[in-house]
């Protein structure tokens, strides 16, 4: 294992109100995690749980969750280039680029073998790093994973969002345009409604983290130039649609996978439909599926004592 050089403390405290510390790593760039449980706590046995944000997501998305996974091992999210706290350009914020990122978090920072545990994209870059580095991966959680998506209409607003992402020109001009330019309370309470089945079902706390971690990159995106921030959302987002849109090679790298595998999935998910993890399920039996009947697309924020007694009866019986 390479070691990194040592993490300094992070100047940002969203993530403190459940116990979380965090600290940005130099992986060529400044990356910002977090690590739950308290400092002092004693030494940690347990195989390494990472956690991985979907797009637009952030260290934030696991704090619901993350505390009661860290009892007897280490517990870690990190934000990926372009997104939260960690700085990313076009080159720097595509699926692949991330997916190195990872594999150097993964071998300098949290040491191997790891259990990933990916919402969204996050969960088709862990599927990336299982399948390219065996090695660094022991567990695999997906949580509504970015999967190939079947033969049916896709959910109105969605499609169209996409659709606008994709192509050249006119994404730029809704994500600068529109996006970009939207108050930090009604940018986060669009994703809540678009991500969630019930948007009351909120944490007022997270909530109010989310808006301030929103301010922030806000300022960052003034002070640092929003065309850059604009580019490194839609390089992730195209990345994400040509990575999940290669049905074959994707379905062979799932298939390649010889770890033990928990399957995820909110029941009411605008963005990967159910049929899409029912389709996964049916062709590796031997995952662990669990179906979550009222839920949307992030289960972790939307039902997290759900997730989390899941999550944890999953590790008793495999690590």
């Amino acid at each position: 294992m390479t070691t990194a050089p040592p993490a300094k403390p992070a100047p940002w405290t969203f993530a403190a109100p459940w116990g979380a510390r965090g600290y940005v790593s130099d992986l060529d760039g400044p990356v910002h995690w977090i690590e739950f449980g308290p400092e002092d706590a004693p030494r940690q046995d347990g195989t390494p749980i990472v956690f991985v944000h979907g797009l637009d997501g952030s260290h934030l998305n696991w704090c619901l969750i993350g505390p009661r996974l860290a009892a007897g091992r280490r517990a870690v999210a990190l934000d990926l280039h372009g997104f939260g706290l960690t700085p990313g350009t076009r080159a720097t914020s595509t699926v692949q680029h991330n997916t190195r990122l990872l594999d150097r978090f993964v071998r300098e920072v949290t040491g191997t073998p790891v259990i990933l545990a990916g919402n969204s994209m996050g969960g088709l870059i862990s599927i990336l790093q299982a399948s390219a580095s065996p090695d660094t991966v022991r567990g695999l959680v997906l949580i509504d994973p970015a999967l190939p998506m079947p033969p049916r209409v896709p959910d109105r607003q969605v499609g169209s969002q996409f659709l606008m992402y994709a192509l050249p020109g006119v994404g730029e001009f809704y994500v600068r345009s529109v996006l970009s330019r939207r108050p930090p309370q009604l940018a986060v309470q669009r994703v809540i409604d678009l991500c969630f089945a019930d948007p009351s079902r909120i944490d007022p706390d997270m909530f109010a983290a989310s808006i301030a971690l929103a301010a922030e990159r806000q300022s960052q995106r003034q002070s640092q130039g929003q065309r850059a921030r604009d580019e490194a959302f839609l390089a992730a987002s195209r990345s994400l649609m040509r990575v999940a849109g290669l049905r074959g090679r994707y379905r062979q790298m799932m298939a390649s996978i010889r770890v033990p595998v928990l399957l995820i999935g909110g029941e009411a998910d605008r963005l990967v439909p159910v049929a899409s993890i029912r389709q996964a399920a049916a062709r590796h039996p031997e995952w662990e599926t669990v179906i979550l009947p009222g839920v949307g697309h992030t289960p972790q924020l939307e039902v997290p004592d759900t997730v989390a007694g899941t999550l944890q009866d999953w590790l008793g019986r495999n690590f």
